[in-house]
């Protein structure tokens, strides 16, 4: 079954880190192109990063800039997210997305594959 699962959402304290993983099974292994989205209640999905996993180039949102970071481990077939100095506005459910069509790393579109989703809860 081609699946990818999210893990490691929870709440912290503004400052604090959290790192979110997804696993994809082995049939997502032509799923070359991986991110992670968010979306908070009310507003539209929001891309947060991006990865070209054969090159390991990423990509970022400007809100999360310096203090987010993409990462793709190939063996564990696991996609990670890095979350340091987190603020309250990064409240949302977390998304792991991914295909194997090039695109804008951004747009939800552009993406076949998605998980369940994970919470992050930020409070002041």
């Amino acid at each position: 079954q081609v699946q990818i699962v999210e893990s490691g959402g929870g709440s912290v304290q503004a400052g604090g880190s959290l790192r979110l993983s997804c696993l994809g099974s082995e049939y997502t292994y032509n799923r070359v192109f991986m991110a992670w989205f968010r979306q908070a209640p009310g507003k539209e999905r929001e891309g947060v990063a991006g990865i070209i996993t054969s090159s390991s180039t990423t990509f970022y949102a400007d809100s999360v800039k310096g203090r987010f970071t993409v990462s793709y481990d190939k063996d564990q077939r696991t996609l990670y997210l890095q979350m340091n100095s987190l603020r309250p506005e990064d409240t949302a459910m977390y998304y792991c997305a991914a295909d194997w069509r090039a695109g804008y790393w951004a747009k939800p579109q552009n993406y076949n594959l998605w998980g369940q989703g994970t919470q992050v809860t930020v409070s002041s």
